[in-house]
């Protein structure tokens, strides 16, 4: 069995709603990808099955509704997370569904989390900042606690820095150059993987010991940073270390990079248990025989089964007999 737990779709109006908010849209319009992004059926099925995954965890691609105002956010979140559960009740044995969040509406985003874990959303989808909040502030403390509470894991996931941010330190080449690093190239995995120090910092998993965050691309840079990270924990004045809330609080899976050298570096700074198999989709959309092969690296049958699905199952509650 083969789970991916972070395959992206798009709701075509939140789609509009944003399109002058986020450059990093362009990418849905290359190739194929807004025909993929847009399929929640037969189409995307068939991907699935010529590349022998079983279950496919859908996420609204990014910005998700976190650039919009409040208002709009909540109803487009709602959209969403609607439209996403009817897709799982269409086929029930193939997808389930992160939520989207109207996270510029800290005060809206625990009801509408409580409200998709009711339509059966076994997780949610959210970004490091909306507007100038920055995800750790403590206006989201009650969507924290809400997402322990519900055991509902949260996948931080990447985006756009901030205007300010990419003037600063992501321009000066031709517009697409500058584009590209600001996101996949540099700036995206950066950008989330200090979101993601910054809420350990803040002792949001101190106070939510049950919260558990899952994180993109072998970890977002953090997990090759952790030994310097680390020296953080005592200077923040955190009951453990970096590490050890990696261990504990986070899930890294793979984003489609199927590369031996970062598994064997991941293993290094957390365990079998902690990792979990995705493949980006469709901005990656690796093949049956790649997939098969980047399986064969993990040096036992146990860890490998934990990988394609075992750890997805029990974070997110996908029981194997549903599948």
């Amino acid at each position: 069995m083969l789970i991916g737990i972070e395959e992206h779709w798009v709701l075509p109006e939140l789609a509009a709603a944003v399109a002058d908010r986020d450059e990093s849209l362009a990418f849905n319009d290359l190739g194929d990808h807004q025909e993929r992004l847009r399929d929640l059926g037969e189409g995307r099925i068939a991907t699935m099955d010529a590349q022998g995954i079983d279950i496919a965890v859908l996420a609204q691609t990014p910005p998700g509704t976190q650039a919009l105002p409040e208002a709009q956010a909540v109803e487009l979140s709602r959209r969403a997370n609607d439209v996403a559960a009817e897709a799982v009740a269409a086929h029930p044995d193939r997808f389930r569904a992160l939520s989207t969040l109207p996270m510029s509406a800290p005060h809206a985003a625990a009801a509408e989390l409580e409200r998709a874990a009711g339509l059966g959303h076994v997780g949610t989808m959210v970004y490091g900042r909306s507007g100038d909040l920055l995800l750790d502030d403590p206006a989201y403390d009650e969507f924290f606690a809400a997402a322990a509470a519900l055991r509902q894991p949260v996948f931080l996931h990447p985006q756009l820095p901030s205007a300010a941010l990419r003037d600063a330190s992501y321009r000066g080449f031709d517009p697409t150059t500058d584009l590209a690093l600001a996101t996949f190239g540099w700036g995206w995995h950066v950008d989330a993987g200090l979101a993601a120090l910054r809420l350990i910092l803040r002792g949001t998993f101190d106070r939510h010991p049950e919260l558990q965050l899952v994180l993109g691309h072998w970890g977002e840079v953090l997990l090759f940073w952790v030994d310097r990270a680390d020296s953080l924990a005592r200077v923040a004045g955190l009951e453990r270390s970096v590490a050890d809330y990696l261990r504990s609080n986070f899930h890294i899976t793979t984003s489609g990079m199927l590369n031996p050298a970062l598994l064997r570096h991941a293993l290094s700074v957390t365990t079998a248990d902690r990792l979990i198999f995705s493949t980006d989709y469709p901005f990656q959309h690796p093949s049956r025989e790649e997939i098969t092969a980047f399986l064969d690296e993990f040096d036992s049958a146990a860890d490998r089964q934990k990988f394609a699905w075992g750890n997805a199952s029990a974070l997110f509650g996908i029981q194997p007999s549903t599948a």
